[in-house]
């Protein structure tokens, strides 16, 4: 089994985009195990999560999928120090982003998290429109 360094043994001259790049291929290789012992030991790696989503590799977004399903099951209180990270890209131009964010949302669940999502509800793009009345249990129409 691969393993990272704990952020306390880590060297101080790696950057933050650095360690996020790791993160990404970590998630990319399904080690997602390894990121949920990093979130819950460094807290601030939640904030990270909206640019997690910018990632081009479906495999990378489908693991923030998967590490939220995870830490929410394991450390619920902590899921919403992701919310301004996540909320901030609602607005990427990109809508597979934005489709990602109000997914990742959707699983923190809070109130917060859940009141960020009602203006996608205009998003330009149908699929954006149809994950968020999903989240929101609003009846789809076509």
């Amino acid at each position: 089994m691969t393993t990272l360094p704990s952020p306390s043994t880590a060297h101080p001259e790696v950057s933050d985009d650095a360690l996020l790049q790791v993160i990404a291929d970590f998630l990319a290789m399904g080690h997602v195990d390894n990121i949920v012992a990093m979130f819950r030991q460094e807290p601030r790696y939640f904030a990270w999560t909206g640019r997690l989503l910018t990632d081009e590799r479906f495999a990378v977004r489908l693991g923030v999928s998967v590490l939220f399903e995870h830490l929410a099951g394991l450390c619920p209180e902590q899921l919403s120090l992701a919310v301004p990270g996540l909320v901030e890209h609602l607005g990427h131009p990109v809508e597979w982003v934005r489709g990602e964010a109000a997914s990742v949302l959707a699983i923190v669940g809070t109130e917060a998290a859940l009141a960020a999502l009602p203006p996608l509800l205009d998003d330009p793009s149908p699929q954006v429109r149809e994950i968020v009345r999903d989240i929101l249990g609003l009846p789809t129409h076509g």
